[in-house]
């Protein structure tokens, strides 16, 4: 999983950095590249959780197949997507709309492993994508109950940015122990 999560990381650079522009400097090229930049991580989002949910990047033939698969649609939807909105119609309800749907499907899928993983386990840190998830669906809520900024300066928009830390360093934090728990599995095996 090495690998993928190093690429969540890049994704997850690329898609702050695009934002700090856009929030800085709203030209019509920074808002793209933001918005661009956010859906490719929600997508890389919902690629990575299966292959590790399912464990698809461990070497089985059926697997790697499977995975070659999933990756080419993950790449598909992605460069369809942002097409649309470059080529035909810049169209924010649909944007959103698209990145909500891949949301939920992959917020659902870790809600799923979380309980499945702490009944396996009973480990509180099983829990962490299961509160990382409702976390960001606290924050998300001040997204769709926009009001106008407090003091000239606090919008929903910038408290939902500030919401998304404290789910960040919970989720390094899972996929840390995550990591350790599947190399001493690992361990036992061999």
């Amino acid at each position: 999983m090495r690998r993928y999560y190093i690429m969540f990381a890049y994704i997850g650079i690329a898609s702050w950095t695009f934002s700090i522009l856009f929030h800085t400097r709203d030209f019509k090229l920074t808002e793209q590249l933001d918005y661009f930049a956010a859906g490719g991580s929600i997508l890389y989002g919902l690629y990575y959780t299966p292959i590790r949910i399912f464990r698809m990047d461990q070497g089985i033939k059926e697997k790697s197949s499977l995975l070659r698969a999933w990756t080419s649609f993950c790449i598909i939807m992605y460069v369809v997507h942002v097409a649309y909105l470059k080529l035909y119609r810049w169209d924010y309800t649909y944007n959103m709309a698209a990145n909500v749907v891949v949301g939920v499907i992959h917020n659902a899928m870790w809600s799923w492993f979380s309980l499945k993983r702490y009944r396996k386990l009973g480990e509180f840190w099983a829990t962490w994508p299961g509160i990382a998830v409702a976390w960001i669906l606290m924050a998300m809520s001040l997204e769709l109950l926009d009001f106008p900024p407090l003091w000239g300066c606090l919008d929903a928009h910038s408290l939902w940015h500030m919401g998304t830390i404290g789910p960040t360093i919970l989720w390094y934090n899972f996929l840390l122990k995550d990591a350790e728990e599947d190399m001493a599995t690992h361990r036992l095996k061999a």
